[in-house]
């Protein structure tokens, strides 16, 4: 009789185990870097909502957004090290690191949705490379708006532009501010309101999207709709820790992230044409760019693709003509 107790009670403490192991709750911090109003904060907590139901609750991702975990350049050596199992990062920060991450940074290389596009197309294989060798797997990637200039004052040229202090956020936005003789001021965008209300800076260029998250109309007056370029916003997984997740629950995220990467796309094109209105709304004026104005920012995206090119070597190389055959 204690023979058959004992048995029961060992394989009833068995099949706990192997409930327990079943229903195991694995569970993610993602850093992100942008309010979670803006449309890129609202995607990724779609996808982690989204991960949530197929797996059952099997793996809980909890968004840090607004750069509430880690500031913005942050975000990829964090994951990196594992501090966060997933982040968002903006490639074109992350230029100075390696070239190929700031190919969508260069101004009026690939200008609109569809251009943009096909960059990734030819960028992605290089970046999964990339990342793998850094211990990352990118998971889905989404374009901002075009980015165009914010301004106190209107400009008819480049060289309205002189002195003035220039918020930049990467290396090719600080790039731009030298070559039209601005003074680059480095601000990320959780900090930007703050900056612009102080007088740190008094004009940047970034998409509509941003202008109306961090309410640019308060202390500018003129967005010049240049449509210069459009920066990705890529989510990324620490390789261990996705590795470590079940098959099913592994599907379930690259599931989850392919569906994110079409809705971000489609979100993106509607906030581009809703932010112009509402910055027209509160009493911004949205401005085509002059003929010299768009003259002179063509000589700076020129200037820019040359210097990257030449930075880039023949991997760079290799990019772009992947690009203009696509």
């Amino acid at each position: 009789m204690q023979r058959r107790t004992l048995a029961l009670s060992t394989l009833a403490f068995s099949l706990s185990l192997a409930t327990a192991s079943a229903f195991a709750q694995t569970k993610w911090d993602l850093a992100a870097a942008y309010p979670a109003t803006n449309f890129h904060s609202v995607n990724i907590q779609q996808f982690a909502d989204d991960v949530d139901k197929a797996t059952a609750g099997k793996l809980k991702i909890t968004v840090h957004a607004n750069a509430s975990l880690f500031k913005a350049p942050e975000i990829k050596r964090a994951v990196q090290g594992g501090q966060a199992q997933a982040g968002e990062i903006i490639f074109a920060n992350f230029q100075n690191e390696w070239q190929i991450y700031g190919a969508d940074g260069l101004p009026f290389l690939a200008d609109s949705y569809d251009e943009s596009n096909k960059l990734y197309k030819a960028q992605k294989p290089l970046i999964e490379k990339k990342l793998a060798e850094q211990g990352m797997r990118l998971l889905y990637a989404v374009a901002w708006p075009p980015q165009g200039i914010y301004t106190k004052k209107p400009l008819t040229s480049a060289a309205d532009l002189k002195g003035v202090k220039w918020r930049a956020y990467s290396p090719a936005t600080s790039r731009i501010a030298e070559l039209v003789g601005a003074q680059p001021v480095t601000v990320q965008a959780a900090e930007l309101s703050q900056a612009l209300a102080t007088g740190v800076v008094e004009s940047t260029m970034t998409s509509g999207a941003t202008g109306v998250d961090s309410k640019l109309y308060e202390n500018l007056k003129y967005y010049y709709d240049t449509q210069a370029w459009l920066p990705k916003n890529a989510v990324l997984v620490n390789k261990e820790a996705f590795d470590k997740l079940d098959k099913p629950t592994q599907d379930a995220v690259l599931k989850a992230a392919a569906d994110a990467e079409v809705r971000g796309l489609a979100a993106s094109k509607k906030v581009n044409v809703d932010t112009l209105e509402k910055l027209k709304a509160n009493g911004m004026q949205v401005v085509t760019p002059s003929p010299q104005l768009k003259a002179d920012l063509k000589k700076v995206g020129d200037t820019m693709l040359k210097e990257w090119l030449d930075k880039a070597g023949p991997e760079g190389q290799a990019l772009l003509d992947a690009f203009k055959k696509s």
